[in-house]
Order: structure tokens, then C-alpha cells, then sequence
């Protein structure tokens, strides 16, 4: 997929649906779409670049979004398992989490966008291959979650897709404090 052409968000070859899934999946293209065009003409240099306050820079938002994508079609797959048990993670585990949200030394934008991709083929197979997405699973330990609250795979898709569309909005500020260059307009 070209990240130079906003309106490439169609992957060739991608299984047809007939139901929601489609629409789903659609709106989940057209947002990683916008979050990869916020990278297009970057160096690696520029994409682990800070520009704002915040600890955000482009690759590091590519790499943060491609981890959590994973985990939640893993979670759809394998429930709570697929993901750690929040409430018992270490202060070194919470601190080396961060390490998700940078560009580091050996890393490249090429490479976060080539995983992305990766990662975004295998969340159109998995949704298009369920029988249900009203299946549910218990959702992992967190504070942020209700004991014994239950996710369906449609929320969770629906989780992907707003965490992925908060993340292409913080991508544009901290392209636009970069260089100028805006997503839209």
C-alpha cells in the first residue's frame, strides 16, 4: 500500500463480506490510512522525533497502535490470556512499556510500517473468518475494566478502530509541529 496515496485504503485483494464486517473493516482501513500518510516522506530520524510536550513521536504511534491491534485480535482469539494481568505489572514492566511508544535505535520506519501492514492483513482474516462477532470473552485484569465484564469481537473492533483514529489525530498534530505537513487540508 502506498503511503504517499491517501486514498489507497483498500488493500488489493482483501476477501469480500457481505455484512457489517465490511463496513467495519472499511472504517479501520480508511483510519490506519490516515495514520500512515502522517509518515509519508519521513526519514527514521524525523519519524522518532519529539515535537510536542509529549513523549509521542510518529514511529513510536505506528509501533504503539500496530502492538495493541495484535493484542486485541489475539484477545478475540485466545480471550484474557493473550494479554497481561495489568493489576500485577511490575513498575520496570509499566516502565519498559513505554519503550512501545518511541522509535529506537536499531528501528526503522520502514520496519513499524511493514508490521503495521502485517498486523492489519491478519485483523481483516480473523474478523472476516469468525462465525460470530458477538462472541465474547472475559476481559483481562485492569483497573480500567469492570470485574468480570465481557467484550464481544464486534467491541473490540470497534475499540481498534477509536484507538487507532485518537492516534492518527496525534499523529497529524506532531507531523504538522515537524514540518508543517497536515494530513488534511
Amino acid at each position: 500500500m502506498a503511503v504517499n496515496d491517501l486514498n489507497t485504503h483498500k488493500r488489493a485483494g482483501a476477501p469480500t463480506v457481505a455484512d457489517e464486517r465490511a463496513d467495519l473493516l472499511e472504517a479501520l482501513a480508511q483510519h490506519r490510512q490516515f495514520l500512515r500518510f502522517t509518515t509519508r516522506d519521513l526519514t527514521d530520524e524525523q519519524a522518532a522525533l519529539r515535537t510536542t510536550v509529549s513523549e509521542l513521536c510518529l514511529g513510536g504511534i505506528i509501533k504503539h497502535v500496530t502492538k495493541v491491534e495484535r493484542n486485541w485480535i489475539d484477545f478475540i482469539l485466545d480471550g484474557p490470556s493473550a494479554m497481561p494481568d495489568f493489576t500485577a505489572l511490575t513498575e520496570d514492566e509499566w516502565a519498559s512499556r513505554a519503550d512501545g511508544f518511541r522509535l529506537l535505535p536499531g528501528e526503522t520506519l520502514a520496519g513499524v510500517l511493514a508490521d503495521y501492514t502485517e498486523v492489519a492483513a491478519r485483523t481483516e482474516e480473523v474478523i472476516t473468518s469468525l462465525p460470530d462477532l458477538n462472541a465474547t470473552q472475559p476481559l483481562p485484569s485492569a483497573p480500567w475494566f469492570e470485574p468480570g465484564a465481557r467484550w464481544s469481537a464486534r467491541r473490540v473492533l470497534l475499540t481498534v478502530m477509536a484507538e487507532t483514529a485518537q492516534h492518527a489525530g496525534h499523529a497529524d498534530i506532531i507531523r504538522e509541529a515537524l514540518d508543517g505537513a497536515k494530513t488534511m487540508g
